[in-house]
């Protein structure tokens, strides 16, 4: 089975999908953006993708929530798995923190290991990449292998690309987390277990969405039906100032009675309500 992920080889995306169970029996998929990780399951490319959704210090993943919610209705969430995320400080060779001009990261990445760079690398510039392997391929392949530059990535990316880990566990907390979803076609989900322990993430907006209250009265469904939600956000739809999606995700499978209501009910407030994946919630 092929399974697009996030690379080139040697990110996190990459590092998580190794550490999956059953990982022997997949045929990874390096794909340049999370965009096209998400297309490669709806254009037939792959049967499957692996993706992170949510950090634990920067939040969720805008690019995978935006893929999911405005570029294709084909592709849902199979499952999830949580991945611990450790960034190590990369260079070509080794050089003093004090003369690293340029620190080149994935904006997640950067986001996570914020307080490290403002402390021990204040006078450096940060530079974005596609990815943190990207990152810390720019190093040996970008011309810079004999510049004052290092880039934030995984050990594993150091190893496949010849570089040398200046500093270990860079990130600003410990207990650094990633969620990533398993996508896959619309059809494909997994039945569901019995004795609980699913989630539903779902999408929805306007119309109505202007009016004093509408918001409340949305959520009041689940709320009313004892239904819990985990996770609830917004996001630009791309439609000017004050257009908004709401992402939920809650606690429980369409199957039940008391999720399956209250989804009904919002569709009597929503122009658009999409569920976006029935799955089993990472132990």
């Amino acid at each position: 089975m092929k399974v697009a992920f996030l690379g080139p080889a040697g990110t996190f995306s990459q590092e998580a999908l190794s550490a999956s169970s059953g990982s022997e029996r997949l045929e990874p998929l390096p794909e340049p953006t999370l965009h096209e990780t998400v297309m490669a399951v709806r254009d037939g490319r792959a049967q499957r993708a692996l993706v992170p959704i949510e950090n634990s210090l920067e939040g969720s993943v805008n690019a995978t929530l935006d893929a999911l919610a405005l570029e294709t209705e084909d592709v849902v969430i199979l499952g999830e798995l949580v991945h611990a995320v450790r960034h190590c400080l990369v260079a070509a060779a080794p050089v003093a923190l004090e003369a690293i001009e340029k620190v080149v990261s994935h904006p997640q990445a950067s986001g996570q290991c914020a307080r490290f760079l403002q402390r021990r690398l204040p006078g450096a510039t940060v530079v974005p990449a596609a990815s943190t392997a990207d990152a810390v391929r720019m190093l040996t392949e970008g011309g810079h292998a004999d510049e004052t530059w290092a880039a934030l990535g995984t050990r594993l990316a150091a190893e496949l690309y010849g570089c040398e880990v200046l500093v270990d566990g860079v990130e600003d907390v410990e207990g650094n987390e990633t969620r990533f979803v398993w996508l896959g076609r619309r059809g494909d989900e997994p039945v569901p277990a019995g004795g609980g322990g699913s989630k539903t993430a779902l999408v929805f907006w306007g119309a109505g969405a202007e009016a004093p209250g509408w918001l409340v009265r949305c959520l009041a469904e689940f709320a009313t039906r004892g239904v819990n939600l985990t996770r609830i956000e917004s996001r630009p739809r791309r439609r000017g100032l004050g257009s908004y999606m709401f992402f939920l995700d809650l606690e429980g499978h369409t199957s039940e009675p008391a999720v399956a209501d209250a989804v009904a009910a919002l569709r009597g407030h929503a122009e658009t309500v999409r569920v976006l994946g029935c799955f089993p919630a990472a132990a």
